[in-house]
């Protein structure tokens, strides 16, 4: 299944819907909650939270914790040492890792768990500008998925800011 969701979602203020491929309203995001306390939460269609997205402040690598039901689900954060690409770990709560890897710059690039892909993200399948889908693979936790989108995407975006004002 295929997501449309709009690029940067954490620096807005207000709440907005994530649309499935056939304009479906998903997820609502609630961005005003990221202003005031560096979280934002990701609702289903009937108001239920099923993500909530925690910035973890004071890290050395921009570091973000993705929860459900009171429980750090999956936490992801840039990798240590990866020479010739960007590329992001995020370790669940049971201990697996996922990969981010490809071209963060434009938004095109796929996660997976070592073996398999879990879901794909990219601007290329729309033509809107400022948005991108989230491509989840069948069986993937949705919710899930588009959460670790969200999280790169804001931990790039924080990443590309400090490069613009230290240099």
């Amino acid at each position: 299944m295929r997501y449309l969701v709009r690029q940067r979602i954490m620096s807005l203020a207000a709440s907005f819907w994530i649309t499935d491929e056939d304009g479906t309203e998903v997820y609502q995001v609630d961005g005003q909650a990221f202003q005031l306390r560096k979280t934002f939460e990701l609702k289903d269609r009937s108001g239920d939270v099923v993500a909530l997205i925690r910035q973890q402040l004071f890290r050395l690598r921009g570091t973000m914790d993705i929860e459900r039901d009171g429980a750090v689900l999956a936490t992801v954060r840039r990798a240590n040492f990866s020479p010739f690409r960007n590329r992001y770990e995020v370790t669940r709560a049971d201990g697996t890792v996922l990969t981010a890897e490809g071209r963060f710059s434009d938004m095109n690039w796929e996660l997976t768990d070592g073996e398999r892909v879990v879901g794909r993200i990219s601007r290329q399948w729309f033509k809107v500008r400022d948005t991108y889908g989230v491509e989840v693979e069948p069986g993937e936790d949705a919710a899930l998925v588009i959460a670790i989108a969200v999280c790169v995407d804001r931990l790039r975006e924080q990443r590309n800011q400090a490069a613009a004002t230290s240099g």
